[in-house]
């Protein structure tokens, strides 16, 4: 027998409601981390600020990154990885050269004042130089030795090419005037090094 009830339905519920807020917060918390970081510099930045500008709580940055350091420095890949990818033209050298003219443009903008910011702080904050050694140095280390061995595959460049040796060789006078300034970055500075450096590396008939 009818009650004369009927019962209510039940309104869907919203899901994925918290992921895109999450998502929203952690972008806004880098864009003010690696804002912040042009404008003061490492040392001058503080979490508290970070959380001001990009209008939330301290936890919210705290359980994503435990450290001002690795903020500091996914802030700043954040903003400069896609444009320093290795191009594949065909040529292990023409690869580098173009790479190289990548690091170079960087270094000539305000990322390159950031950039030199953060080596330069790392002296003193061993916590950030082992933060920036892991997360920019040797990941783009490991992709430099990749287009070494696809150059030693090729038969371009030596079979017994030191490939540690020549990053060095390669990128070190980069840092060199981007952190003392006594010259200036160019293409042509660019150009000179990969000539100097690469007749010791090609294979020759």
């Amino acid at each position: 027998m009818s009650t004369g009830k009927t019962k209510k339905a039940k309104t869907p519920t919203k899901q994925g409601r918290g992921r895109p807020r999450c998502e929203e917060a952690h972008k806004k918390i880098l864009k003010a981390a690696y804002e912040l970081l042009d404008e003061l510099g490492f040392m001058d930045l503080t979490i508290e600020g970070v959380a001001a500008r990009a209008e939330v709580g301290k936890p919210t940055i705290y359980r994503r990154w435990k450290t001002k350091a690795q903020l500091a420095m996914d802030a700043f890949l954040s903003g400069v990885s896609p444009e320093i990818a290795f191009p594949d033209t065909g040529s292990v050298e023409e690869d580098f050269r173009e790479q190289m003219n990548k690091i170079v443009k960087l270094m000539n903008s305000s990322k390159g004042e950031i950039l030199a910011s953060v080596v330069g702080s790392g002296q003193a904050d061993k916590e950030l130089i082992e933060t920036f050694r892991e997360h920019w140095l040797l990941p783009r280390r490991e992709d430099a030795k990749r287009i070494f061995q696809r150059g030693v595959e090729r038969g371009e460049l030596r079979d017994d090419v030191d490939a540690e040796l020549a990053i060095d060789v390669l990128y070190s006078p980069l840092f060199y005037r981007l952190l003392l300034k006594h010259l200036p970055l160019s293409e042509t500075f660019v150009d000179e090094i990969i000539d100097v450096v690469f007749k010791g590396l090609v294979t020759y008939s």
